[in-house]
């Protein structure tokens, strides 16, 4: 029990410190919302700034429940000891030892528990979103996606689990190995079947049809070392309105997507632009050096796994038998938050350097900032970015730097 209470003692204290933050980003933004600073004037006019202050707010406030929502939650899963039940029950007593069984109950239980959340996604895409013209979903798409993920995660998720658990009964106390060295093979199969084979599922992707822009983006991956087979399309505006552009895959596998939002609301100097950043991050290294971070991390939770499962503490605690490793990775998996939390602001300023870095080489691949300045204030007033979050809130949550200072950072570097 004692170990139930400090985990319960840590998540409040976690969401203490949420909802502090998201306070003084609210006090923030409401302070500059009659006032903005000269930098926002120059990205959107008075009546989108407004927008964007009460977008800003509608969402600070939501985030706010949902998290006090997911803390009581998970409080109340660990404290009513509610999961060994689920485990007795979600499936077939004839399997007790089964690496299948296992799988189960780590899919079911984890599908049981996003329940919570679906009607928060409904009010998030059909009241925050629709209220400020960003939805352009269906309720009936909105309710595909759903049942295609959910699909997806039995069809993939339980045979993958059941690989994984099923090593112990092979390989033993190394199974964690072999185990991470699945999960790294499956990661990187799925590196290229995903956009050949699951986002057509959700999206339609199209070729770039041939013109100036092809051309020119084409020009571009050309000049910077970034051979692309395909430029795709993405029919992002079936859902929403806001954008966004990538590439996926590796190798001859590698594909260039844009969504059609994105398309609309740039130039192609300004898309261009955003293609640079893209490909920075690629002639950079930062994908591979965020696939080391995200392996090392993952090798790190299966051996946390594996000593965690044979422990006479974790398990016992919170009504597990010891050495039941489906428990034990559904518990991680439940708890990890609460370690993951303290350590993403430092992820998040890595991420945030890489996007300093991205945005140089950019400017380098066009010859001078100004699209690339030009595209991101076009992106912030369309998507009503928040222009002034309070710095101790974009510190521990941003990935990107904000409009602000990534502007300052393209003008000043040589």
């Amino acid at each position: 029990m004692r170990l139930t209470f400090l985990a319960v003692l840590i998540l409040g204290l976690k969401t203490v410190i949420s909802l502090v933050l998201a306070f003084l980003n609210r006090k923030a933004v409401k302070a500059k919302a009659l006032n903005p600073p000269e930098a926002a004037a120059a990205v959107m006019d008075q009546e989108t700034y407004a927008k964007s202050v009460r977008y800003t707010l509608v969402k600070s406030y939501y985030e706010s429940i949902t998290d006090c929502v997911d803390a009581i939650a998970l409080s109340v899963i660990l404290l009513t000891g509610i999961l060994p039940r689920i485990y007795s029950f979600v499936v077939p007593q004839a399997l007790e030892n089964s690496a299948f069984r296992g799988a189960l109950f780590i899919t079911l239980t984890g599908l049981l528990l996003s329940l919570i959340s679906v009607p928060f996604d409904f009010y998030h895409q059909f009241k925050i979103e629709a209220d400020f013209g960003f939805n352009t979903s269906s309720v009936k798409l909105w309710a595909s996606d759903k049942l295609k993920g959910l699909a997806l995660t039995l069809v993939i998720g339980i045979p993958l689990l059941t690989g994984i658990l099923s090593l112990v009964h092979f390989v033993g106390a190394n199974w964690w190995i072999w185990g991470f060295c699945l999960l790294f093979v499956f990661q990187l199969i799925m590196l290229v079947i995903y956009p050949i084979l699951i986002m057509p599922l959700f999206n339609k992707l199209s070729p770039l049809p041939e013109g100036s822009l092809k051309a020119r983006l084409f020009a571009l991956s050309e000049r910077t070392g970034f051979k692309a087979k395909t430029i795709l399309v993405m029919d992002g505006s079936k859902r929403s309105a806001h954008s966004n552009a990538f590439f996926t895959g590796f190798g001859r596998f590698r594909r260039i997507v844009l969504f059609d939002t994105l398309i609309a609301q740039l130039s192609e100097e300004e898309l261009e632009a955003v293609l640079a950043h893209e490909i920075g991050h690629y002639r950079l290294g930062h994908i591979p050096k965020s696939l080391v971070l995200s392996f090392l991390g993952t090798a790190l939770s299966f051996l946390t796994i594996a000593w965690l499962c044979n422990t006479n503490w974790f398990n016992p605690a919170l009504g597990f038998k010891s050495g039941q490793l489906a428990a034990s990775f559904l518990l991680v998996g439940l708890l990890g938050g609460l370690v993951t939390f303290w350590i993403s602001p430092l992820f998040n300023l890595l991420s945030r350097k890489h996007e300093y870095e991205a945005d140089h080489f950019a400017k380098k691949a066009m010859g001078g900032a100004e699209a690339m300045i030009q595209a991101l204030r076009k992106l912030s007033s369309k998507n009503l970015s928040n222009l002034t979050p309070h710095p101790w809130y974009s510190g521990f949550y941003y990935s990107h730097p904000t409009l602000v200072e990534r502007e300052r950072a393209l003008i000043s570097k040589a």
